[in-house]
């Protein structure tokens, strides 16, 4: 029994010894007397990732243990610049460590103290990797990169926005949502992008620390509410992508599973604008020929990426990577036209709309080869958004000859072109409910009567003629349901059944 009650109280005088430890070490890195030790040795990196010293341990790896003893330790600390040379990498690691406290910023009231200490203290870090002129070690390194990670990678609060998707169009303007930890979250992303853009900032030694996944946690960011995050995400992955080369299939590779999961899955996602503008620049600079794998990209990516309904908050970033496609390669034109047209939406107007000003886009940068090879599908999507009882679409759809451009490649096509938009173009004139509209339809078919009279005047002999027999056709089926009723009626009080004669000719449904 003496034994046993002895090992009890041993372990518990160390259990003591340790956690008083402990205190006197924290009690060190925050008055600043554990800046440096007293035989003036700097740390260093230990096999376990801990930065030891003469005795004290004050690795990145405890700093989440000792959370509630920083928070209620606060303690201002020397700024960094005012250290001698030989100190100053020591007091750098304790305020890393320090900045990796978490604090709750949805209550404005708590911890008020220890915040602006810590955001005073994050301000003399970033400051530190500003003017740095020596290449950052590893423990720095390291120290940084876990900072950022402990204060940036958390868990989005998402509201729920099931009902917005279904009316996608409403939600530019719904009022932004501001993170109330933003004037904390900002000094932590200028500090991650001063980093990575640092020429002191060695790329083979941070890529052991920005790595796939550090990367795959930044990308999950960009899924946050707030635009504020979400710019700065863009520029830090965009510099990271530019210095760091040996990831830049993976930084790739993991965008296009976001828009993958995008598309095919939840057709929710607050970034997609931000991480098309990066692939913007991406494509720009692509070597010429292209990769398969670009082009693959093209196929299967940014085509598929016109089918969901939200398409208007990203529209204008899509456009500019389809239209680099195409002055990459002018092959590429007549795959992504036809792809648009694949997708062409057939109740939603004003996605009609954006279609329309991207198809002007791209045949602005099409060849006429490439065009001879789309034209009729263009031109007959282009006939049916004339006749859209929207007036924007067919007002847009119109506008299209103000184009020099595109009108130039319609003149020199005009052959095929006007025989697929004269009926839409009279049906307009004829009939449209809007007067913009008809004007609009008069002056295109003006623009033909004037500049080529011999074809359009057989084109519009050829349309004077098919709506004849379309008109004898419609006269022959209306009789024969007439004479079909007729049999109907006299056989119903008889009881027999309807037989119809094999004379009866038979229409094709409409």
């Amino acid at each position: 029994m003496k034994q046993i009650f002895g090992r009890r109280k041993a372990s518990k005088s160390a259990d003591k010894e340790l956690i008083g430890g402990r205190r006197h070490a924290v009690s060190n890195q925050q008055s600043g007397s554990g800046v440096a030790d007293q035989s003036g040795q700097q740390p260093i990196l230990s096999s376990t990732g801990h930065a030891c010293g003469s005795g004290n341990r004050m690795g990145f790896q405890e700093s989440r243990i000792n959370d509630g003893l920083f928070s209620s330790h606060f303690r201002p600390l020397p700024s960094i610049k005012d250290m001698p040379n030989a100190e100053k990498q020591n007091l750098l690691i304790v305020k890393l460590n320090m900045c990796c406290t978490q604090f709750d910023f949805t209550d404005p009231t708590r911890n008020m103290r220890e915040k602006k200490i810590k955001g005073e203290t994050m301000m003399d870090i970033l400051d530190y990797v500003k003017t740095a002129n020596t290449k950052f070690p590893e423990i720095v390194v390291e120290g940084i990169t876990k900072m950022i990670s402990e204060n940036l990678f958390r868990t989005l609060v998402i509201p729920p926005r099931e009902k917005k998707v279904l009316q996608a169009f409403d939600l530019e303007e719904d009022e932004p949502l501001m993170d109330p930890a933003w004037p904390h979250l900002h000094i932590v992303y200028e500090l991650l992008l001063n980093f990575v853009q640092s020429p002191e900032t060695d790329a083979k030694l941070a890529k052991r620390y920005v790595d796939h996944s550090f990367i795959l946690r930044l990308l999950e960011l960009f899924d946050s509410e707030d635009l504020r995050e979400r710019d700065y995400l863009k520029t830090v992955l965009h510099r990271i992508y530019g210095k760091f080369m040996v990831y830049r299939p993976f930084i790739r590779k993991a965008i296009n599973n976001v828009f993958y999961q995008f598309i095919y899955e939840t057709e929710k996602h607050n970034g997609i604008a931000e991480l098309l503008e990066i692939l913007g620049s991406i494509i720009n600079g692509f070597a010429l020929p292209l990769k398969e794998e670009h082009k693959l990209f093209l196929v299967r990516t940014l085509i598929p990426l016109h089918k969901p309904r939200c398409i208007s908050m990203y529209h204008r970033q899509l456009s500019y990577c389809i239209t680099q496609f195409v002055e990459k390669d002018e092959k590429l034109a007549d795959t992504i036209i036809r792809g648009i047209i694949k997708c062409w939406p057939v109740t939603n107007s004003p996605k009609e709309v954006l279609f329309l000003g991207e198809l002007e886009e791209i045949l602005e940068a099409t060849q006429p080869s490439e065009f001879q090879k789309c034209m009729v599908p263009i031109f007959s999507q282009v006939a049916r958004c004339f006749n859209s009882s929207h007036f924007q679409v067919a007002e847009r759809a119109l506008f299209l000859w103000n184009n020099d451009r595109v009108y130039n490649l319609i003149s020199q096509n005009s052959k095929v072109i006007l025989p697929i938009i004269l009926p839409a173009l009279e049906k307009n004139i004829n009939g449209h409910w809007n007067l913009a509209v008809r004007s609009l339809s008069l002056n295109v078919q003006k623009l033909f009567s004037e500049r080529e009279a011999e074809l359009f005047a057989e084109c519009m002999l050829t349309y004077e003629e098919d709506k004849v027999r379309e008109e004898a056709r419609k006269l022959k089926q209306e009789a024969a349901w007439k004479r079909l009723d007729e049999i109907a009626s006299d056989k119903v009080t008889s009881g027999e059944a309807v037989l119809i004669s094999p004379t009866l000719p038979r229409q094709p449904s409409v």
